[in-house]
């Protein structure tokens, strides 16, 4: 009798001990897709990264589920292991049903390899809504791979957005030049104020200021994104790269960002500039209307907004690529993810993506209401949009997003230079042209 209970003991004992390794898994991504799906439900897997998946869109994943009793289940990764998660699942044949991407024509060949790994959607209806310029950076060959449901404009305008009152109250109007925009950092330095929130930490934030001047680089330079796309010069070789990516390290040189720019986070930008402890950050239009819905006590017209000022730059950073979403080629539910795809983009539901999400003003698709404030208004009529950014622009650039913000960090604690960093990107292109079989790339 004895020795039967000392068995029933170690039966029960291994069967918690199964359940307790199978309860918890280290490491899995987080799953944001609300409650479980019951037995015998069909649930879409999505796999995002941090920050590209609104509150209201999951609450529209759940309004989807009551009307079709498919289950969305979020999967959602860290922005710095976004990419190289994705590619493994890509590559091993084991990606979500739906997974997040930036778009880009660049990104969808090299990235995703979308005519292997995605559906070609080009026949659903919301394609005849969606702005041509976003369709176009889902399109490849002449289909469209994915569907991008983004505020193109005011979440992807990334500007300086500058405290009017601190401005005001130090005798600082907005720069027009860099020599101007220098001399306010070092005003502000002065009076004891923080010039410019520069979260490095997350490792993509730091790499805006050089891509999103490129309509200022094409301004002075006509043509060049076009014969960086030919193969015929060099990043390296372009002078007012080479100016630009100097002027930047002088800034961080000089103690612009802060004593802790290498360990800030970019989540922390909103509370930043609330509080006054830094004058001003490189975010987006819609970063005061969210500053006010979380600290009611900072009115979002606090707040003013001009274009990131490196190579004496005035032109806004017009971004028609955005985080989009495909559909896996090998997901066994193509036709119900399809299915969830024309729910969001039903115009009553990209009207409560857009009413319900303080970072939008308005989405890229025809017949929605947009709801721009008179500061954003101001910005977009004072500072023109004469042509896309460099990492829509330029191929091979923004696949290496990440690669380039490890570069400029080495920049700025003086393991390299600037013209070190231009020439690393200049090899990744060319490795990655190969790899793409690009002709410019073949002698």
């Amino acid at each position: 009798m004895k020795q039967v209970a000392i068995l029933v003991s170690l039966f029960v004992l291994s069967v918690l001990l199964v359940a307790g390794c199978t309860a918890a898994q280290p490491g899995a991504p987080a799953a944001e897709g609300g409650a479980p799906a019951e037995e015998g439900q069909i649930t879409l897997t999505y796999m995002a990264s941090q920050g590209w998946i609104k509150d209201a869109e999951l609450e529209l994943a759940k309004k989807f589920e009551e009307e079709t009793g498919i289950h969305i289940d979020y999967q959602i990764i860290p922005a710095d292991q976004y990419f190289s998660v994705l590619k493994t699942k890509l590559n091993s044949g084991e990606a979500t049903d739906i997974f997040g991407g930036q778009s880009g024509k660049t990104d969808l060949q090299v990235q995703y390899d979308v005519e292997k790994n995605a559906v070609d959607l080009s026949d659903q209806e919301w394609v005849s809504r969606h702005d041509p310029l976003s369709l176009d950076m889902v399109s490849l060959n002449g289909k469209v791979y994915g569907i991008e449901i983004w505020d193109t404009i005011a979440s992807n305008y990334f500007i300086v957005v500058y405290n009017k009152n601190i401005f005001a109250q130090q005798g600082l109007t907005a720069p027009s030049t860099y020599a101007e925009f220098k001399d306010i950092c070092l005003a502000l330095k002065d009076a004891g104020i923080n010039p410019i929130y520069e979260p490095i930490s997350d490792g993509w934030h730091h790499v805006l200021w050089f891509p999103m001047v490129g309509p200022r680089f094409e301004e002075l330079n006509p043509g060049l994104a076009e014969r960086l796309n030919k193969n015929e010069v060099k990043f390296a070789e372009t002078p007012v790269m080479v100016e630009a990516m100097t002027q930047l390290k002088e800034l961080y040189d000089l103690g612009c960002f802060g004593d802790n720019a290498l360990s800030d986070a970019f989540a922390d930008a909103n509370a930043k500039l609330a509080s006054g402890e830094y004058a001003m950050a490189v975010t987006t239009l819609t970063a005061p209307v969210s500053i006010e819905a979380d600290y009611p006590d900072t009115p979002a017209q606090t707040f003013g907004f001009f274009p990131m000022p490196l190579v004496d730059n005035r032109l806004a950073p017009a971004h028609p690529a955005g985080p989009s979403k495909f559909i896996y080629s090998g997901s066994k539910h193509i036709e119900e993810a399809k299915q969830y795809l024309a729910f969001l983009a039903a115009p009553e539901n990209l009207q409560y993506l857009l009413d319900n999400t303080s970072e939008f003003a308005d989405l890229n698709f025809s017949g929605l209401t947009a709801k721009w404030t008179p500061e954003q208004q101001e910005f977009l009529d004072t500072y023109p949009a004469k042509s896309i950014v460099y990492q829509d622009a330029v191929n091979y650039l923004n696949p290496q997003w990440m690669d380039i913000g490890k570069d400029m960090v080495a920049m700025f604690t003086g393991a390299m230079t600037p013209e070190e960093v231009l020439v690393s990107i200049d090899q990744r292109r060319a490795d990655m042209a190969k790899t793409a079989n690009d002709p410019a790339w073949a002698q």
